[in-house]
């Protein structure tokens, strides 16, 4: 008598926390029951762990475990005394913290545009920009490439251009922590790097965590001062203005646990790309990886034509498969950024970009049942 009714199927998480927290089970709760047990909640051992073990598998002489990967910016930012006048390069197709921490110190974000296959930096518009930041009587000081999405940015083009001006580079690699450009992991390219622990990025913590990796051991003593509230020989001591920038014990204690599953991780991550990449390949622009990097897949993000992309979330949703845009809004026309200078053109990638991505689910728990379902619901949505 029911055999005609419908089954509701459950919704598929977006990205699935809880599956990873499953697979770890009791090291989770053991690792924090040992944190509770000592009572070192600020700077305990495993804050010092984390640090070496991070750079360990970054590549990095340094890692400086933070309170967030904004934190890990502005840090960066402050360490280099950078300030009034000066002038600092961020992608416009980013998340707002990249060039937030700009305006913290003073200075002055310049909006670049990105190039449309990676999404990354166009190292011809920081070119542009430059120019602008000049023209109109800034430093250049620092660039900060994105490495959006998961994939890291065109170092070996971004580098020399940086060089010749003098800028500092910041690599902002929230989204990109784990990945390779040239078989090297982020985290070791610049003259530092900047990553995110947010529960949603591929290596998260269960707050709000970040890091610094540097190979300067200078700047290192200055960034741990400044995240200290910028001590001297103990916080007694104030030698410069800092802040409150430290990661909570307990947050460490989780992401050890997590960094012994996240090469793994990476791996099914990049086996759901390929199979989302194969069979949505032509009925959407999906991603491109420049061959010489990897992708830890921080997002699955296809293009549409223009006024295509709503109907497509709107007919996923009925079907449990929720979909989420970056970037709606560029940096550039955002309301609280629209008065910041950008390279001369207008950028016209990301406003193209803005009205054309689209993300999927994406995570290492995502199963070919629920990949299929994610796939054919697409694909009946642009059908239809």
């Amino acid at each position: 008598m029911n055999s005609h009714v419908k089954t509701e199927l459950a919704p598929i998480p977006f990205i699935d926390v809880a599956s990873q927290r499953a697979r770890l089970g009791t090291r989770i709760d053991e690792a924090v029951a040992r944190v509770l047990d000592h009572c070192r909640f600020v700077n305990g051992p495993e804050v010092t762990e984390l640090e070496q073990k991070l750079a360990a598998f970054a590549g990095a002489k340094h890692a400086i475990a933070c309170s967030s990967g904004t934190d890990a910016l502005a840090l960066l930012l402050m360490a280099w005394g950078v300030k009034p006048g000066d002038a600092v390069f961020c992608p416009a197709f980013t998340f707002c913290a990249t060039a937030e921490v700009v305006p913290w110190v003073g200075a002055t974000p310049v909006f670049v545009d990105v190039l449309d296959d990676t999404f990354n930096m166009d190292p011809a518009s920081l070119e542009a920009a430059i120019k602008v930041a000049v023209a109109k009587g800034l430093n250049p000081k620092v660039v900060i490439p994105v490495d959006l999405f998961g994939q890291p940015a065109d170092m070996d083009a971004i580098e020399p251009i940086a060089r010749a001006h003098g800028l500092k580079i910041l690599c902002d690699t929230a989204q990109g922590f784990g990945a390779t450009w040239n078989g090297r992991r982020t985290g070791s390219f610049g003259d530092a790097s900047a990553t995110s622990f947010f529960p949603a990025k591929p290596l998260g913590c269960f707050g709000d965590g970040g890091a610094v990796f540097t190979d300067d051991d200078e700047l290192v003593t200055v960034l741990k001062s400044l995240r200290e509230h910028g001590q001297g020989v103990d916080k007694y001591e104030n030698v410069r203005i800092g802040m409150t920038g430290r990661l909570d014990t307990i947050q460490a204690a989780i992401l050890l646990e997590k960094l012994t599953i996240f090469e793994d991780e990476i791996a099914a991550r990049q086996r759901v790309a390929d199979r989302y990449n194969a069979a949505l390949a032509d009925v959407a622009v999906v991603p491109a990886v420049d061959p010489r990097a990897t992708s830890v897949w921080a997002q699955y993000t296809i293009r549409l034509p223009h006024g295509v992309r709503d109907g497509l979330a709107a007919a996923l949703q009925k079907e449990g498969v929720p979909t989420a845009v970056y970037y709606r809004i560029p940096m550039h026309r955002q309301p609280a950024y629209a008065q910041y200078p950008a390279a001369g053109n207008g950028l016209p990638v990301c406003e193209r970009l803005a009205g054309e991505v689209i993300s999927l689910p994406m995570h290492a728990y995502l199963d070919e049942a629920a990949q299929d379902r994610v796939i054919a619901a697409v694909r009946r949505a642009l059908a239809g």
